[in-house]
């Protein structure tokens, strides 16, 4: 069996996470199953916004073909990097457990943004952040910085930017988050859509593979992350769009999403929270997606 994923560090951190839990449910499989570093577009430009060069989907084209064509058996993708459309013949059906999604303020002076310096340089290619930043601090500076995660944090250090922000996931999968950084709450900056949560694609028709990765699916992380992308694909919403949503359990029966809209630069937005029975999570993504784009409608940026 073969596990495609793509080259950083963080999506071999979660591909290796794969499989160990495969061969840990299926001891079977020890010796059995690889991983295959598939360099996907997304790649390839690292100057650019994903918004400038086509979007989210340029982390997945590739591995989607490798998976196609039966160069591999089974993908595993950041789920917040995955788009609402998948090609066809082609399904996620398996949700590892979600991980914490708030983001993490990257700075060496202080633990909070309202209390950033003036005009600071913030690294990030994030509309979504930049967007809610600019909310809150309309004199900030933006500019664009990617890179793995790594690479990031050191432009912080360097002083090439005063901060960045980084989902705090990926930094507990590397296992180098530090305390003294400030994990902001959803009050604050509202995450991406399936942020935090690893999803594994297969091909439809693959009933073998479908038995064997089974096991792994955590059905609560299934259902926010079906609610929140639910919420996505009403908006049809992409790497050009500010958009944030956290779906959230309020107990054993009903499930509480908040969504939000915003122009680029931060100057109009849109939130709504609203909670739904779990028999109804996926119409509540539904419902909240149309009643924000019947709220912005008359801006010019969400058409």
């Amino acid at each position: 069996m073969r596990i495609g994923t793509r080259g950083s560090p963080l999506a071999r951190a979660q591909a290796e996470e794969v499989l160990n839990r495969l061969i840990a449910a299926h001891p079977s499989l020890n010796g059995n199953i690889f991983i295959d570093i598939i360099k996907t577009t997304g790649d390839k430009f690292l100057k650019s916004s994903l918004s400038e060069i086509g979007g989210k989907g340029l982390f997945t084209k590739e591995i989607e073909e490798a998976l196609i064509d039966k160069r591999i058996d089974l993908a595993v993708h950041s789920m917040k990097d995955v788009p609402t459309n998948l090609p066809s013949g082609l399904v996620i059906d398996c949700i590892l457990p979600r991980v914490d999604p708030r983001d993490v303020l990257i700075t060496t002076k202080t633990n909070n943004v309202k209390d950033l310096p003036q005009y600071s340089k913030i690294g990030t290619a994030s509309l979504r952040r930049k967007a809610q930043l600019l909310r809150s601090r309309p004199d900030l500076e933006i500019t664009i910085i990617r890179g793995n995660i790594g690479s990031r944090i050191s432009k912080v250090m360097d002083g090439q930017v005063d901060a960045t922000l980084l989902a705090y996931a990926g930094l507990h999968r590397l296992g180098i988050y530090q305390k003294q950084w400030s994990i902001l709450s959803p009050e604050e900056m509202l995450p991406a859509v399936a942020q935090g949560a690893i999803g594994i694609e297969r091909r439809e028709n693959d009933e073998i593979t479908a038995q064997v990765v089974k096991s792994l699916n955590c059905v609560e992380s299934q259902i926010r992350i079906s609610t929140e992308r639910a919420f996505l694909a009403t908006l049809e919403g992409s790497c050009r769009m500010p958009i944030g949503a956290l779906a959230e359990f309020v107990d054993s029966k009903v499930i509480k999403l908040r969504g939000l809209i915003a122009d680029p630069d931060g100057k109009s937005h849109y939130e709504v929270e609203r909670t739904a029975l779990l028999s109804e999570a996926e119409t509540l993504g539904k419902e909240l997606g149309f009643e924000l784009k019947a709220q912005s409608k008359n801006n010019l940026w969400l058409n």
